[in-house]
Parts: structure tokens; sequence; C-alpha cells
């Protein structure tokens, strides 16, 4: 007779849930740090640079 535990499963899953957390907060922090220190002017032509990126319409 052939018996799974669930339990490596569940610990697999919440492995790769801390590993996704991990990797956002990576790529967060630098981009938080630096719009931190970015002066008004320069965060709203990044954000209208990016919606023409897009391909949206801006005004």
């Amino acid at each position: 007779m052939n018996t799974q535990v669930a339990a490596p499963a569940a610990q697999g899953s919440a492995q790769a849930r801390w590993l996704a957390a991990s990797a956002a907060l990576l790529l967060a922090l630098p981009l938080l740090w630096g719009a931190g220190f970015a002066s008004a002017d320069a965060l709203h032509d990044t954000a209208h640079d990016v919606r023409h990126a897009m391909g949206l319409p801006c005004h």
C-alpha cells in the first residue's frame, strides 16, 4: 500500500511563496529608494514616457 503525506507539498508551496516574496522585495526596494529621492518632475516624466511606451493616450 502506498500512502503519501501532504506536508512536503505544503512546505514546498510555502517555500515557493517565500522565494517569490523575497524576489519581489529585492526588485521593489531599489525602485522605492530611487523614487524617494527623485524630483516630482522626474517622476511625472517617467510615468508619461511609460504611458507612451505602452501605447496609451496621455492627455
